[in-house]
């Protein structure tokens, strides 16, 4: 799909999220943390979070949502579909990051928060029922992605390993 004439860039910085349609773009830098990629191929409408964590450790009801937790991200990204009159089944689910970004010091089997990071996402594509179209996932080091609502596509920039 041709780029609009008019764009509204986005910048996501960790615990951040955006909802957003047709003349949005949205970029993200990830290195342990995930970015979910929600996009509506009829509608032209989707969005992305960028979450640091999988979870909370405690959170009471009174407790608002907080983007840097996945399963709360997640709520939110839902909520905005919910607005939309979406489902989740009628989105495409793209996911990056969870890199490893101290290898050097957290070896393989240690508690590595990039690897529970994707655990997280993997889970919740097959729990909603998204359609997960891409990923790339894991590794170490940093990722640049940016995602053209307009054509539901993600530009993945990463330094070679």
């Amino acid at each position: 799909m041709k780029e609009p004439e008019f764009i509204i860039e986005i910048f996501l910085r960790p615990g951040e999220w955006h909802w957003g349609d047709t003349d949005t773009r949205i970029r993200t830098i990830l290195g342990s943390c995930v970015a979910l990629c929600f996009w509506h191929p009829k509608l032209k409408i989707g969005g992305m979070c960028h979450y640091l964590l999988p979870s909370r450790r405690s959170k009471t009801e009174s407790d608002p949502f907080d983007g840097k937790y996945g399963e709360e991200a997640l709520e939110m990204m839902l909520e905005a579909m919910k607005t939309s009159k979406t489902a989740p089944k009628d989105y495409h689910l793209k996911i990056f990051g969870g890199a490893n970004m101290f290898s050097d010091i957290i070896p393989d089997g240690g508690i590595n928060v990039g690897k529970k990071n994707i655990e997280l996402a993997e889970s919740i594509a097959a729990k909603y029922g998204f359609s997960l179209q891409a990923k790339n996932v894991g590794g170490i080091g940093h990722r640049s992605i940016l995602l053209d609502l307009w054509s539901g596509d993600v530009w993945l920039k990463k330094p070679k390993e």
